[in-house]
């Protein structure tokens, strides 16, 4: 296991990735705090493009948990059919927006308890929609920051709530709002499993991965 970066260095990292890009943003689309929700909980082992090629015309008819319902299960799985795994994720958003409907009057909850008791929403999906919707300085470690947070020593831990607690407790407060989106941004199109492009990157000189290629 890598070791972890200095508070030094690492606020380093951080101050060039904000140069870079000072407003990251996630890419997966939505139209309010429901439809992020559902594309959050689509996009589990499926890439953000499929997603969104998948509810462009989706959330264009079904923008509310009620509307959902409406449609019905059968009429979803019409429209997310070419996502993996779309017979539970559609099951999963029917429940889900029954409960939103019956429990919480179609509304949203803001907290992560409430959101992580809604079928097919783990805490990182949560931790997403608490970061994108209401800019809650919370950690959603995928694929992508788990990656990048071992190999570059940022945030080193043996598993992903390990490594959202490193994030937590060795980036800089400053930083903490948009640190998942610059590491998922950065792991998706520099720091890649197989090719990680270093030669090119941003912070080659700070990062520890000892594999460096060229």
């Amino acid at each position: 296991m890598a070791k972890q970066l200095d508070y030094h260095t690492i606020r380093q990292i951080f101050e060039r990735f904000e140069a870079a890009e000072a407003e990251p943003k996630g890419e997966l689309n939505h139209v309010n705090v429901y439809t992020l929700v559902v594309a959050v909980a689509l996009s589990a082992q499926a890439t953000d493009a499929g997603v969104n090629k998948a509810t462009e015309k989706l959330f264009q008819i079904a923008d509310t948990p009620q509307k959902m319902l409406d449609l019905g299960e059968e009429g979803l799985i019409e429209h997310i059919k070419t996502i993996g795994l779309y017979r539970n994720k559609a099951k999963n958003v029917i429940k889900l927006s029954k409960i939103l409907v019956d429990d919480y009057g179609g509304v949203v909850p803001n907290s992560r308890a409430a959101l992580q008791s809604l079928p097919g929403v783990g805490r990182k999906t949560a931790n997403v929609v608490l970061n994108m919707w209401w800019q809650f300085p919370a950690q959603a470690v995928d694929t992508h920051i788990f990656r990048v947070g071992n190999r570059s020593g940022i945030a080193v831990g043996k598993d992903v709530d390990a490594v959202e607690r490193a994030i937590e407790d060795h980036i800089p407060a400053d930083f903490q709002l948009h640190a998942h989106h610059w590491l998922i941004l950065h792991g998706r199109y520099h720091c890649k499993a197989r090719k990680p492009q270093c030669g090119t990157c941003l912070i080659r000189d700070l990062c520890l991965f000892e594999e460096k290629e060229l």
